[in-house]
């Protein structure tokens, strides 16, 4: 679970963005010290997430293997907020993946289909570009400043059954975006 600083939508991303910057770092997930810092500094506007280049960057690094597992064989390119749940069409939603982590994921979003369990073990490229796009569609949607979406949300069995349900989680950050009908 967040931290108590953490309190609203905007303020996850953050905190999940921080974890990313303190692994990038070299100190792991479990330096929180570190974390407090880059999220109040990224909540503060002190310091900016990077730019979409640095993942083109990072993403290029590998240009032939699979993100999620590294295999080499049917690479195919993934929407890491599924098209059917109102991911769009742009390159900031696209990385490349083998058919069978494609396969696997479907329809999920990537928080639901990595789970609460395995939400610090998501590949650095694939989550930081997820957290962007999150960040642009609930700012549309001007739900950033929320605290809560479970009026919106269609995760909550999955909530109460991982003890989250009515409490900030990753889920808050994509549960909103529902398969189209």
């Amino acid at each position: 679970m967040p931290p108590a600083a953490v309190k609203t939508i905007k303020d996850l991303i953050f905190w999940q963005y921080a974890k990313i910057i303190s692994k990038s770092a070299g100190f792991g997930i479990n330096v929180r010290a570190f974390q407090m810092k880059k999220f109040k500094e990224l909540q503060s506007g002190k310091i900016l997430w990077s730019t979409s280049v640095r993942e083109w960057i990072k993403e290029n690094e590998k240009p032939n293997e699979c993100i999620y597992c590294g295999s080499k064989k049917d690479l195919t390119i993934e929407h890491i907020l599924p098209l059917c749940r109102s991911g769009p069409d742009t390159p900031e939603n696209v990385i490349k993946v083998c058919k069978k982590c494609n396969s696997s994921k479907g329809e999920k979003r990537l928080y639901e289909w990595f789970g609460l369990e395995n939400k610090d073990k998501i590949p650095r490229v694939s989550e930081g570009k997820y957290l962007k796009l999150l960040y642009k569609l609930h700012e549309k949607n001007n739900t950033l400043d929320k605290r809560l979406l479970c009026d919106v949300c269609d995760m909550s069995e999955k909530c109460k059954k991982d003890g989250t349900y009515h409490k900030l989680s990753v889920y808050c950050l994509e549960g909103c975006f529902k398969k189209n009908k």
